[in-house]
């Protein structure tokens, strides 16, 4: 049987820290790199961007539309992308965001994380908001296959507030799926495995407490649940700042960077990679 996505990440963290460097070339940032908004300067950018990761951190993140917005020849550069970052040690989250319920999510997961996927990763994010259990049946699968997912939860676009802050039954929806999330990965954890395999996107710059998570910050010894932080860099929380944000929960955290580190360029990522794990490191040792 494959090690899990949580062992997998919990290796990851031990051996490079809790960084994840976002790919996402959009348009501007492939104009700042003085490259062509076409397939060859989105390839370019993303291999590049790739090669910057490798030996620096242990996760990337390519944000799929990107890729996608290029049409098949995109996505070919997404798939090349892919295969060449599992020949690394690298952690691949594939932020796509999918969720749908039957045939269809099963044809979104043989495409992501099944045994011939086109789009090799490690986990897929996914939305849950056709019914968390929808996710159940693939979850099962997942554990199966040492694949994770990671379920929008809380979410750092302000749009998202009014659905995730509602209460269903006395907790908010995002704290619904929080406590979802902690009950399968405690029936799906292999026996001293200290991440669980299937985490939340709970964006880094929201209050917790008006999201009904302040329990996020107590933390968790086994099977916890990793999170997902977007947030980090350009849209204004600090790294170092980690510590306060999450509390005991930090431990848990995958600390997603992108626009604050790409827009050094080709040149300057590989140092803005490296300042941003100092920080980050500085901020879980206080």
């Amino acid at each position: 049987m494959p090690s899990s996505f949580g062992s997998k990440l919990t290796k990851s963290f031990d051996s490079y820290g809790q960084l994840c460097v976002g790919i996402d070339p959009h348009a501007a940032l492939l104009s700042d790199w003085g490259l062509n908004d076409d397939v060859n300067g989105l390839r370019e950018f993303s291999m590049r961007a790739l090669d910057a990761a490798i030996g620096r951190v242990g996760i990337i993140k390519p944000q799929v539309s990107f890729f996608e917005r290029h049409g098949s020849a995109g996505f070919a550069v997404l798939e090349e992308l892919a295969q060449k970052a599992a020949e690394t040690d690298l952690v691949v989250i594939m932020d796509a965001k999918r969720g749908d319920i039957g045939t269809t999510m099963d044809a979104y997961f043989d495409a992501w994380l099944g045994r011939t996927a086109p789009f090799v990763c490690d986990a897929l994010t996914v939305s849950p908001y056709l019914g968390f259990d929808s996710l159940l049946p693939l979850m099962s699968v997942c554990a199966e296959r040492g694949k994770g997912m990671i379920v929008l939860s809380a979410t750092s676009n302000p749009e998202g507030a009014a659905l995730q802050k509602a209460t269903v039954g006395g907790n908010t929806v995002a704290k619904q799926i929080w406590d979802s999330l902690n009950k399968v990965n405690q029936v799906t954890a292999g026996p001293g495995e200290s991440l669980g395999s299937f985490g939340a996107v709970i964006g880094a710059t929201l209050n917790l407490q008006g999201f009904g998570l302040v329990d996020v910050q107590a933390g968790q010894t086994s099977a916890a649940t990793p999170i997902l932080a977007p947030g980090f860099g350009a849209q204004g929380a600090e790294l170092g700042d980690i510590g306060r944000l999450f509390g005991e929960g930090a431990k848990q955290v995958i600390a997603s960077v992108s626009r604050s580190v790409l827009r050094a360029g080709a040149t300057g990522l590989p140092n803005a990679i490296d300042a941003a794990n100092r920080e980050l490191a500085a901020g879980l040792n206080t």
